[in-house]
């Protein structure tokens, strides 16, 4: 009962911080330089022509008009049209989304498969080479930008091996040729991750290992592994599960780069193209699925706290 009283408070609180968000949206996009209707039209085109398209793209209107007009759509569940283009926002959205969801899902799984592991294993060789080695490849990890990293893994795996394919994303209806698309991408970001996690793992996990609890289990000889993943590893899930909910929402921002390197369909190469053309209506929509992603792993990472550590609930 609390861990739903619990989740419906941050479920409420969620609210006002999402429209606040589209808010904020809404009008720095419209503080881009740049027109859209010359971008459509071109540098070329007659200050009548662009008049008219202004009028057609609803640009005319009062800044508070188009801002209300926008609620109204969303609260319908409806995106909008291309300025440029004119296709419908939701279909263009609904096509590019399973690719950016695969990436970001499989990004984290590999940042946790990896990186938690590596880190109770360092912290508990501490001092040791092991743990001075993965000090030092978290630490590169972590230095090391998502798109320099994308075409080295391209470079070696796709070039030089012949492993996987290069760019693309994949037929969706062919799970097998859709894995072998997502692998390099998703690794690009998995591993920078690893190094995240890796890191505050250690530091997690080197602050539990000292606490009496874990002493008094060594001394009434539990096993060494009992040990660390139920008493010493439970005890430091909160910090963890906090990087992992933070890197699951800043894997959306990477993507973007990551796909564009890879030339790999999705929310981020939808972005960069309706900043290019100037298309307000495409990149306000698209800022709305991230927001709504974020806010939705927010609530997920407070659920999971609540599992955690039951404390947080009250």
């Amino acid at each position: 009962m609390l861990r739903l009283k619990y989740l419906a408070t941050r479920l409420v609180l969620a609210i006002p911080t999402f429209l606040v968000v589209l808010t904020l949206v809404f009008f720095v996009i419209r503080v881009i330089p740049g027109d859209p209707a010359t971008a459509a039209l071109g540098d070329y085109a007659s200050q009548e022509a662009v008049e008219k398209m202004r009028e057609r793209m609803g640009l005319n209107e009062p800044l508070y008009m188009q801002y209300f007009h926008f609620l109204g759509d969303l609260v319908q569940g409806d995106l909008g049209n291309s300025m440029i283009t004119g296709n419908s926002i939701n279909e263009q959205v609904l096509a590019v989304l399973p690719y950016t969801l695969q990436l970001t899902f499989a990004s984290v799984l590999v940042g946790i498969l990896l990186g938690v592991p590596t880190g109770i294993y360092t912290a508990v060789k501490r001092n040791s080479l092991s743990d001075y080695v993965g000090r030092i490849l978290s630490l590169a990890g972590l230095s090391v930008p998502a798109f320099y990293l994308g075409i080295l893994i391209m470079w070696l795996f796709a070039l030089q091996w012949g492993l996987f394919p290069a760019v693309g994303g994949g037929d969706l209806s062919d799970p097998k040729d859709n894995l072998m698309h997502l692998v390099l991408p998703a690794l690009t970001l998995g591993l920078i991750m690893t190094a995240s996690v890796t890191r505050l793992t250690r530091s997690a996990m080197l602050n539990v290992l000292q606490e009496d609890y874990v002493r008094t289990a060594r001394a009434k000889g539990l096993d060494e592994r009992v040990t660390i993943l139920r008493h010493a590893l439970r005890a430091a899930l909160v910090p963890i599960v906090s990087i992992i909910g933070i890197w699951t929402a800043n894997l959306i921002a990477d993507s973007v780069l990551t796909e564009t390197v890879f030339a790999r369909p999705g929310l981020g190469k939808m972005l960069v193209g309706a900043i290019l053309q100037r298309d307000y209506t495409a990149l306000q929509s698209v800022m709305v699925v991230y927001t709504g992603f974020i806010v939705v792993v927010n609530l997920i990472t407070d659920l999971i706290y609540s599992m955690v550590d039951p404390r947080i609930s009250h």
